[in-house]
């Protein structure tokens, strides 16, 4: 037999039996169902569902820029302050002791002010803090001042080289030899 005539005869996906299963299904002829469903191909990546044209479209790569462009947005918030002239345009005590909210949401919507007075990862509140138990507060404690301590050279040699001596000189060396 050929390769092709051989194709032909595998049964890959429902469209080469036509409308047979479908007749089954409205016969009620379960056995003849179930015998064109086992001599279906096991491999669900030949079925025909699988098989459909592919449709490839350009990959289109959008910038933070153009999305709040094309969305109408305002500019980015900054997460922190970048230098301490910029203390005053955080400080909005003011407005809010005179209850003008509006003049700022408005100010906000025109400049956005930073969301957080500094940008420290490292950096925990001391309400926060405070507000762990005693054993967290002496390991962050210890890892601050580990930080900034250097790791102190150890000299593998001369440690050998006291540990082989010592032993030489031990008392149990003498009763053994």
């Amino acid at each position: 037999m050929t390769a092709k005539a051989l194709s032909n005869d595998i049964l890959v996906h429902e469209l080469q039996l036509g409308e047979q299963l479908n007749e089954s299904v409205h016969h009620d002829r379960r056995s003849d169902f179930s015998l064109m469903l086992a001599m279906l191909t096991d491999d669900v990546r030949a079925h025909s569902q699988f098989k459909l044209p592919r449709t490839e479209t350009p990959e289109t790569t959008t910038s933070n820029e153009q999305l709040r462009k094309y969305f109408q947005l305002p500019n980015e918030a900054p997460i922190a302050l970048k230098n301490l002239a910029d203390i005053v345009e955080f400080n909005q005590v003011t407005l809010i002791e005179q209850q003008q909210f509006e003049q700022l949401r408005l100010v906000n919507a025109l400049k956005p002010k930073p969301i957080a007075f500094r940008d420290d990862v490292s950096f925990i509140n001391q309400q926060v803090m405070t507000n762990t138990s005693l054993y967290c507060q002496q390991k962050h404690q210890q890892k601050s001042v580990n930080q900034s301590a250097a790791r102190a050279n150890f000299n593998v040699n001369a440690w050998l080289s006291t540990v082989q001596s010592t032993i030489e000189k031990s008392p149990l060396m003498d009763t053994i030899a």
